[in-house]
């Protein structure tokens, strides 16, 4: 008896539909068209609005449709999907086929790899999101940006080749991940004007995604984020929660990187550190480079400033630059908003930019510990740490435990009390400025590759706030 092969797929469906909740009935099943069933090969074949839906059908549904397919067509039944993006035009994914041909080309089955591009109408120009003023221009090189900032300008300057795919950069608030970000896909579109890039938070992401569900939309969704050449997500520790924006980022991630496009992430910590995020995902994540951006060390701050109080015109003195930069925490954010402040007091009062207006700044804009730390209380809090006592790391002992307790107590007094290595060495067992600045030295190569005595300075640190 010759199977109906509209009866069989209505059949289909409404197995499904009793399998599944009715949003996912209504999302992924109701979108499906059967095209033909050819019976020789026992292949059904059916169009889809996107390669998305295809791919999230094969991880999700997967046992369903063989079980369903091989009840209501036939044993042995398989499936093969056609992505028909545009059905008023036909626009679909596969290569113009021979009439004779009894197998459409490219379509996808499950022996195949998905195809690695559409054939489809050249996208409308979309609005970036980009800040203009965010460039590489204005984006002042130091020795905690280094490295970020280069492969960021090679990245925006031939944004089609492999290497660094995806860019994972991560770093502290107020570090510059954001105006990196900017500034990679500024450059990126003055050079390609052509190519289609877009800055977006995690939270908007996030927030458009649970709009394209409530509404239906889901496949237009994916369909848009699909057609990006170079797709910038801020933030991405948003989505630690979000199980099913996880998911959906998940494939729009893997067709932009099997397609060859180019995608930058930034969050405030490194992958292996962002709890609740799908391992699938984070190993895409780490796939790439994984670039730090360090707080500015006073110096960078310093040149920071210079170059806003350039391009703003101002004239602050040498002094006031150089307590800005050392009362502002390392935060870019908290430089600029100082720099603000000062230029709109001196505006409304018609004053000079002087110490004491900035010191009354300061005091608004960013948090200033009341009580300045001393190299005696970091001495104590080292030690206490460590379980060695503050004589002990005074002496002249060179026992392991000792000597970290000694350096780490001289790497934290030149961080914290601006103090000059000779003045740290004096008040740490009477040793010269020479062996301040190896401790510092032997300090900084360590926290590069051991990370956890990194943490442990960071509990030191914490410690001190605390107190």
């Amino acid at each position: 008896m010759k199977v109906n092969p509209n009866n069989c797929w209505g059949k289909a469906l409404e197995l499904v539909k009793q399998n599944v909740t009715p949003q996912q009935f209504e999302t992924w099943f109701k979108p499906l068209v059967l095209e033909n069933f050819d019976e020789n090969t026992k292949t059904i074949l059916v169009q889809v609005p996107s390669p998305f839906v295809y791919e999230y059908l094969e991880e999700n549904f997967l046992g369903l449709l063989r079980t369903v397919l091989c009840r209501t067509f036939c044993e042995g039944a398989q499936l093969a999907y056609r992505v028909v993006t545009d059905k008023e035009n036909k626009l679909t994914q596969d290569i113009e086929a021979d009439p004779a041909d009894a197998e459409p080309k490219k379509s996808y089955n499950h022996a195949n790899q998905p195809p690695s591009s559409l054939d489809v109408a050249m996208p409308q120009e979309i609005d970036s999101q980009l800040n203009p003023h965010l460039t590489f221009k204005n984006y002042v090189e130091g020795s905690s940006n280094k490295l970020p900032r280069s492969v960021g300008m090679s990245i925006a300057e031939h944004p089609s080749t492999p290497q660094f795919n995806p860019m994972f950069i991560f770093g502290p608030s107020g570090c510059g991940k954001t105006h990196l970000m900017n500034a990679i896909g500024v450059h990126c579109k003055q050079m390609y004007p052509e190519k289609r890039v877009l800055y977006i938070s995690a939270r908007l992401f996030q927030v458009q995604y649970t709009n394209a569900v409530l509404q239906n939309t889901i496949n237009d969704f994916i369909n848009f984020y699909q057609t990006i050449d170079m797709l910038i997500v801020d933030d991405i520790q948003e989505w630690a929660t979000a199980t099913k924006t996880q998911d959906t980022f998940f494939h729009i991630f893997n067709h932009l990187f099997r397609n060859g496009k180019r995608i930058i992430l930034a969050s405030d910590r490194p992958p292996v550190e962002l709890k609740g995020m799908n391992e699938r995902l984070l190993t895409r994540f780490s796939c790439g480079l994984i670039a730090e951006l360090e707080k500015p060390n006073v110096e960078l701050c310093v040149e920071i400033l210079n170059s806003k109080i350039r391009r703003d015109g101002l004239h602050i003195p040498v002094d006031v630059i150089s307590f800005i930069a050392s009362t502002a925490n390392g935060s870019v954010r908290d430089l600029q908003g100082v720099i603000n402040s000062l230029l709109a007091y001196s505006v409304v009062y018609n004053c000079d930019i002087d110490m004491k207006l900035a010191e009354r700044v300061i005091k608004r804009a960013v948090k200033i510990d009341d009580k300045p730390l001393t190299v005696d209380d970091i001495l104590d809090t080292v030690c206490n740490h460590f379980n060695v006592t503050t004589s002990a790391v005074n002496g002249k002992s060179r026992k392991r435990d000792l000597v970290v307790a000694r350096q780490v107590s001289m790497y934290l007094a030149q961080k914290y009390t601006k103090m000059p290595a000779s003045r740290i060495g004096k008040l740490v067992g009477n040793r010269d400025h020479s062996t301040v600045i190896h401790s510092c030295s032997q300090i900084e190569k360590r926290l590069k590759v051991d990370v956890a005595f990194k943490d442990e300075l960071s509990s030191i640190e914490t410690s001190f706030r605390l107190k």
